[in-house]
């Protein structure tokens, strides 16, 4: 399944208060798959973009939220001028690409999802839930396979 398609399929069936933590290198498709979450709620995929000097873009006009971080540039004692932790109680879907920025800071209860680059056209993506929610949104999404 393409990269794109897995996070327009995570944003079909996610919740208000959702996390989706991506973990992988510079090029692994982070932002790709943010593309498709973006999608999943029915916003512009061409809208979104790494808002790597930005930090957080909030995108509105969909099915609900979308927080969009990058914490590349950011150590964790930066992080509390951000107010990325506001996103969280927004009423939407948090995307964080490089989510070892927030250490402890980082909500216990969230999707992983790694990406790994493995060739030119290829990548390897593994969703890791943390906690009751990100597990329930994880059968939901294995369960949409199968229809």
């Amino acid at each position: 399944m393409h990269t794109e398609r897995i996070g327009e399929r995570l944003a079909r069936l996610a919740r208000p208060g959702d996390v989706l933590a991506l973990w992988g290198e510079l090029g692994a498709g982070k932002t790709v798959l943010a593309k498709g979450v973006a999608a999943g709620l029915g916003l512009d995929p061409g809208d979104v973009a790494s808002p790597t000097f930005i930090i957080l873009r909030e995108h509105y006009g969909g099915r609900m939220p979308f927080f969009h971080l990058d914490l590349y540039r950011l150590e964790g004692q930066d992080l509390g001028s951000t107010g990325w932790e506001e996103t969280l109680d927004g009423g939407g879907i948090t995307v964080i690409e490089w989510p070892d920025r927030a250490g402890d800071a980082l909500p216990t209860d969230r999707l992983d999802v790694h990406l790994e680059h493995i060739a030119d056209t290829k990548r390897r993506v593994l969703l890791e839930p943390t906690g009751a929610r990100s597990r329930e949104l994880l059968r939901g999404f294995h369960d949409s396979l199968g229809a």
